[in-house]
């Protein structure tokens, strides 16, 4: 067995730990937590309405991100690569921002996801017209970086030009990334673009290793560089378009999740994307499990913490690079 397999049933072992305890703990209790004793149509409301949606919902999301960062970082043989470098997800936050704005949000319990997923999809479509059909490396990095500066631009000019103070506090509180009101609705809005997202780069591994030795030596392995980039392209933009549509921002997860298993599993692309998607999984989990838990009654959302432990491997990574003279 290859150390990305071991590597990836040690995190499914993790995964399900992690289920059971989402599942058992937090602050309304079930079978540990409280201690309180409750009734058991209380407990099947908690369970089946509350705890299973953000359960589900934390996997799909902590999936994609840390898939995508895997993509990525062997797409664009950069280690600092991320799912938000495209500006998707934050396209996504800000589809859910302008339903806020124009009052959609009160007006369909789905307004602001369906939102969100048109504009990560604007956001796909318009990247992909400044990248071209075969964008280098160089070339997309740069395409997302101004894809997500005007998206951001555009979020903090709603912000600004908000019509109540309640739509700024919900509005930030998308922004920064939530589990809190996690519904079936939103697993099921979810599930079939992470299901796409997972279909479509999983395969790649193949692709990414060969485009790491450059395009002509892929070519003559077999492989199609323009296509294997339109595919990573479209399943990051899917998977993170939707995270971003209905949970907000999380950042870090994608830049993290594969700098952690590197070590374990070595450099090459294709042998950390399965790690990856399972260990963005855990580590979405554990931290909404220890923001329900160990933060109970704060407004501390789950985008900051992630937010907190991403930021300092990312300077670590910037520093690591220049005591290496540029190669992190």
């Amino acid at each position: 067995m290859t150390r990305s397999a071991l590597v990836s049933l040690f995190l499914a072992v993790l995964l399900l730990a992690a289920c059971a305890a989402s599942l058992v703990a937090g602050p309304a209790g079930l079978l540990i937590g409280s201690g309180t004793a409750l009734d058991p149509q209380a407990a099947d409301l908690i369970l089946f309405e509350l705890r299973v949606p953000r359960t589900l919902l934390a996997i799909a999301a902590g999936g994609v991100l840390g898939l995508g960062g895997a993509v990525l970082q062997g797409l664009l043989r950069n280690p600092l690569a991320d799912p938000g470098l495209l500006g998707i997800s934050g396209a996504g936050a800000l589809g859910g921002v302008g339903a806020l704005y124009f009052g959609l949000a009160g007006m369909a319990p789905l307004a602001m996801p369906v939102a969100g997923l048109g504009g990560a999809a604007l956001a796909m479509l318009v990247l992909m017209g400044l990248a071209g059909r075969r964008p280098p490396p160089a070339t997309l990095i740069l395409a997302g970086l101004a894809v997500s500066a005007l998206v951001g631009a555009l979020t903090w000019l709603a912000l600004s030009l908000a019509p109540s103070p309640f739509a700024v506090a919900e509005a930030l509180t998308w922004i920064m990334g939530t589990l809190d009101a996690a519904t079936r609705q939103d697993v099921w809005l979810v599930a079939p673009f992470a299901l796409v997202s997972v279909v479509l780069l999983l395969p790649l591994g193949r692709g990414l290793d060969a485009l790491a030795l450059g395009d002509d030596t892929a070519e003559t392995l077999g492989m199609r560089p323009a296509l294997v980039r339109l595919l990573a392209i479209v399943g990051v933009a899917v998977g993170t378009g939707a995270v971003g549509a209905v949970v907000g921002a999380l950042a870090f997860v994608g830049l993290v999740v594969p700098h952690a298993l590197r070590p374990l599993v070595g450099a090459r692309p294709g042998a950390l994307l399965l790690p990856s998607m399972i260990g963005g999984a855990v580590l979405v989990l554990v931290a909404d499990i220890v923001l329900r838990v160990g933060f109970d009654g704060t407004r501390l959302q789950l985008g900051v913490l992630t937010s907190l432990l991403g930021a300092p491997v990312f300077l670590w990574l910037v520093m690591r690079a220049r005591i290496n003279g540029g190669s992190a």
